[in-house]
């Protein structure tokens, strides 16, 4: 492989780690009421950051709780069969945290970011809560992606 080819997947790892790690931060954020500097301080003081997109996931952790009105109003749009009271806690996180990144980081793939989601959905959420994830995540894409949805062929 080229070196190029090498950072690239190096960039993609390292962004997932943080997806993960902003995810269970984000999680914690939601269940505890503790400051997100202080939940920050105690994840980078617990893990292993040397292969996490550390910007990423400050950016994520910061971010997301200070738009989450914003958010729930795109989730509460994008629901077809239940309300936003009855989203758990881990989806609601993971769909916060992903409709960010499909709003604001136009420059992920929006394939990538709803891809991303279904993983941690499978990893953490309850049984088959990949496939509500999945389908919000859709329903947004299709309202802020719609060029780029049309130019992939869907």
């Amino acid at each position: 492989m080229s070196r190029a080819t090498d950072e690239k997947h190096e960039l993609i790892a390292r962004r997932h780690k943080a997806r993960q790690y902003a995810l269970q931060a984000l999680y914690q954020w939601r269940m505890s009421g503790s400051s997100l500097n202080q939940i920050e301080a105690e994840f980078r003081t617990d893990n292993d950051f040397t292969k996490v997109d550390e910007e990423y996931f400050h950016t994520l952790l910061h971010d997301v709780p200070a738009r989450a009105s914003d958010l729930d109003e795109e989730i509460g749009c994008s629901l077809t069969d239940r309300s936003i009271d009855e989203i758990g806690p881990v989806e609601i996180s993971l769909l916060r945290m992903a409709i960010h990144e499909l709003i604001t980081w136009v420059d992920v793939f929006y394939k990538v970011v709803i891809n991303e989601a279904v993983l941690l959905a499978r990893k953490f959420g309850p049984e088959e809560s990949f496939r509500f994830v999945n389908a919000v995540l859709d329903r947004v894409a299709t309202r802020h992606r719609a060029a780029e949805r049309n130019s992939s062929g869907h």
